[in-house]
This record gives C-alpha cells, sequence and structure tokens, in this order.
C-alpha cells in the first residue's frame, strides 16, 4: 500500500467536506430504511444523493464492483452488492457509504452503520450493539504514540468478552486522495504492537462483529462476504484523523447534535472521539 501519508491541514479540510458528504448520505438513507425496502432501492438513494452534491460514489466500478454502495444483511459481512433482497422486519442491514469529491485534487470519505429493520431479535441487538461499541473503543485508543494494535486489541477484548468474535480477513485501511491507502488497521491484535500513530495519519476503524466463529467466505460474485458458519454480523465505521491532543472522527453525523434526546439514531454510533473530548 505505500508509505503512510500525513495529511496536511488543506488536505484534512478537503477531507473534512467529503466525510461529511458520507455521513449526510449515511443519515439520509438511514431515514428511508424499513421492511419492504430493497436493498437496490438504496443504492439508488445514495448514488442519486452522491450525484445530486456533485460527488461520485467511490464503489462503482471500483476493481469492478457493480454498484455504488455495499448494502450487508444479517449474515453478510461485508461487500454485499444491493439487489432485489427486500429487507424483513426483523432484518439488520449494514450501509457502507463511500464518497469521491473530485473537485480541488479529490479525497475519499468512508463510513457505515448498520441498521435495524423493524423489531430486532435479541442477537440482532447483541450483536449491533457490541459493534457499536467496539468502535466506540476502537476510537478511544487513538492518539499520538499509540499504537495501531492498541486498537485492535480493544476491540477483540470487548467483542470476546460479549461472546462475539472479530472478523479477521477484512480490516480498516488508510483513505484519501485514494480509496484504500496505508495503513492497514486490524480490528484484533495485542496492545504495544503495530505501526505507532502520528498526527496527520487517517484511517478508518470499521470493525466487523460475528455472533459465531469469525471464519467467512466469499461468495460467487466475488464480492459478498457471508459468516462461514451463517450467524449474524454487524459493523460500523468512522474515518478518523490523528490530532495532537487525541482524534477527530471525520465522519460523525453532526446533524444528531442537533436533537440529542432523538434516540432513533442510537444505532448509528459515536459521533465524538472519546479521546479529543
Amino acid at each position: 500500500m505505500g508509505a503512510i501519508e500525513i495529511m496536511s491541514e488543506s488536505s484534512l479540510e478537503r477531507m473534512r467536506l467529503v466525510c461529511q458528504l458520507a455521513a449526510d448520505t449515511l443519515l439520509m438513507v438511514g431515514d428511508q430504511i424499513r421492511p419492504g425496502i430493497t436493498t437496490d432501492d438504496i443504492n439508488t438513494l445514495v448514488h442519486d444523493y452522491t450525484l445530486a452534491n456533485d460527488a461520485i460514489p467511490s464503489p462503482l466500478n471500483y476493481k469492478g464492483y457493480p454498484k455504488s454502495v455495499c448494502t450487508s444483511v444479517n449474515e453478510v459481512v461485508c461487500h454485499g452488492i444491493p439487489g432485489n433482497r427486500t429487507l424483513q422486519d426483523g432484518d439488520i442491514v449494514n450501509v457502507d457509504v463511500t464518497s469521491y469529491l473530485p473537485k480541488r485534487d479529490g479525497f475519499h470519505g468512508d463510513t457505515s452503520a448498520t441498521f435495524y429493520v423493524g423489531e430486532p431479535s435479541d442477537e440482532a441487538k447483541h450483536v449491533v450493539e457490541v459493534s457499536r461499541r467496539c468502535i466506540e473503543l476502537g476510537i478511544a485508543e487513538v492518539s499520538p504514540g499509540k499504537r495501531l494494535g492498541d486498537i485492535g486489541a480493544a476491540i477483540q477484548e470487548h467483542a470476546e468478552a460479549q461472546g462475539c468474535s472479530v472478523v479477521r480477513d477484512y480490516v480498516g485501511h488508510g483513505i484519501g486522495r485514494e480509496f484504500h491507502m496505508a495503513p492497514q488497521v486490524p480490528h484484533y491484535g495485542k496492545r504495544g504492537t503495530g505501526k505507532r500513530l502520528k498526527a496527520g495519519m487517517v484511517f478508518t476503524i470499521e470493525p466487523m462483529i460475528n455472533v459465531g466463529h469469525y471464519e467467512c467466505r466469499v461468495l460467487g460474485d466475488d464480492w459478498t462476504v457471508v459468516t462461514a458458519d451463517g450467524s449474524w454480523s454487524a459493523q460500523f465505521e468512522h474515518t478518523i484523523v490523528v490530532t495532537a491532543g487525541g482524534c477527530e472522527v471525520l465522519t460523525a453525523r453532526k446533524a444528531l447534535l442537533k436533537n440529542s434526546e432523538d434516540k432513533s439514531w442510537a444505532q448509528l454510533g459515536p459521533l465524538a472521539c472519546p479521546a479529543a473530548e
């Protein structure tokens, strides 16, 4: 993946713009998710909203990926291709949005959330809430001088303590002028290991948490990743920059800060970085 980029303040300003667009897109989609909607409906919402904001959906045609967003339902871990699957009451669906603003030396912004469709089961709630807490704990580890292994360890410790597992095959990644850059960010590991964090590093934290075993397999479309044992999986993702005092969540969903009493978005994950508060 090459060297790890340390972003300038001017680059970070452009990252903030595209990351906020990705966050706004996810909020827009979340307001539309309900039983009866198809995953292709979600794709259309994301595609049209992105273009209307003078941006491009990063996944579209990326290494042959055919759609503008990833929609991963129930046992799908990641990279689910939108299609005619109708969401049913009790499902969970991860919507993974990446936006690209081509103007002014373009940058990518990447975020995802797992949504409840109707009334979820206790097991569905458990894996979603464990995943949401995992990303909060991972973000809390981000500050200069810490190591990537500290992030992974915090996530793994919590997930396994709650009877869940952490996917090994897919990890977070650097992001900026390219969709995927150095460093790779595992969501498991040992404290005190891995690359040391420095101010200006930008990467995603996106733990994929399974109810069952962490092993996965890829379906015949060469994209859709499912749990090997058929158990359900949930994921949350934010794009983070390391700052001098901790970190900043570039994809924080700031619209929610206007109405903190609105609990309907509780499953969307953190709005700010605990280490930076």
